[in-house]
């Protein structure tokens, strides 16, 4: 909300900015922290810049979109991001190997350095693209846009479909899902790492592809199924009886979380009025991404007290659940002429 609000007033650019200056600084607190105490903070502030960039970056999508190329433009941005996600640890490996632990860090500093510098300097600022100035004027403060947002059903869904989906990322995929593996069919790291780099690389070829079937047909014919799917994918790992079931575990979650891609993001802008861009995207990042913080604790609780089984289940009908309460009740925000 901080990241929203800093985009509201001062800018995206400055936003942006910030982030990089923000990421840099707590990269370089980890560098050279000389206690575990230290190193936590460091990596809470770097944590807080990356919040400003990808927070901030989605807000000038939101500005410079329209809904008919909404999909597929947040559909690139988010594959650049999971292609970074993935690739990050092979030359943060390298680095570590070959010249210290601390390397990966610093190089990270001067990463996010070059990131604000370039944001500033070479970003236009797109705050009011779109919305003329009697517009900016009525609209009203950050806090009360927050307030409206949350009234209207279609946000409140498609954020709670993608806490849900975000919960069983990692809470189960990354959690439950490979002590399970291991318990009930003996899989070694290196097989299980393998089906879940399996379903990055599936997801990842799926995303702009996704982007123009919501562009083209709608958000909510390819938001309701997709969720469906990532249920089945949970379900397909709580009875695998070897490791081809774990395996096509891991590809059908990767063609669910692929197709679904960036729609619910495009339908959460979709729904912000004019000017209201920045309330309605960190609002629904905030909503949505509580589900990577929650998801790992009480999944991991629900392991301890009841088993993998019951967590996965837990997983699994929470999913099922929130793709037919949004088919049910979440309004279409756009679909292409003629279909």
């Amino acid at each position: 909300m901080p990241a929203g609000r800093l985009a509201d007033r001062a800018g995206r650019r400055a936003g942006l900015a910030l982030g990089g200056l923000i990421t840099a600084a707590g990269n370089l607190i980890c560098a050279l922290a000389p206690t575990y105490a230290v190193f936590i903070a460091g990596r809470f502030v770097a944590g807080a810049g990356a919040a400003f960039v990808l927070i901030t970056g989605t807000v000038v999508l939101a500005d410079i979109t329209t809904p008919a190329d909404r999909g597929r433009t947040m559909g690139i941005y988010q594959g650049v991001f999971l292609f970074a996600v993935g690739i990050g640890p092979m030359p943060g490996g390298i680095l570590a190997e070959r010249f210290g632990l601390v390397s990966p860090f610093l190089v990270y500093t001067v990463a996010g350095l070059i990131a604000g510098v370039l944001a500033w300097l070479v970003i236009p600022e797109t705050r009011r693209a779109g919305v003329d100035a009697e517009e900016i004027a009525a609209l009203p403060a950050f806090g009360a846009q927050v307030r409206l947002l949350t009234t209207h059903a279609g946000f409140m869904l498609v954020s709670l479909v993608s806490f849900v989906a975000a919960f069983a990322r990692t809470g189960a995929l990354f959690n439950v899902i490979p002590v399970l593996a291991a318990e009930r069919l003996g899989l070694s790291a290196e097989q299980i790492g393998v089906g879940l780099g399996l379903a990055s690389v599936v997801g990842l070829v799926l995303i702009y592809p996704s982007g123009m079937l919501v562009d083209r047909y709608g958000r909510k014919i390819v938001i309701m199924p997709a969720t469906l799917v990532s249920g089945v994918a949970m379900l397909l790992f709580l009875v695998m009886p070897g490791y081809a079931w774990f395996l096509a575990g891991c590809v059908v979650w990767s063609i669910a979380t692929g197709v679904s891609g960036a729609a619910p993001a495009a339908y959460a802008a979709d729904t912000a009025p004019a000017g209201m861009n920045a309330a309605a995207m960190s609002a629904y990042r905030m909503l949505a991404d509580l589900g990577y913080v929650i998801g790992p604790l009480a999944l991991g609780a629900i392991t301890d007290g009841f088993g993998a089984e019951a967590a996965l289940a837990t997983a699994t009908v929470l999913l099922v659940a929130v793709a037919a309460l949004f088919g049910w009740r979440a309004p279409e925000t756009y679909r292409a002429r003629g279909y």
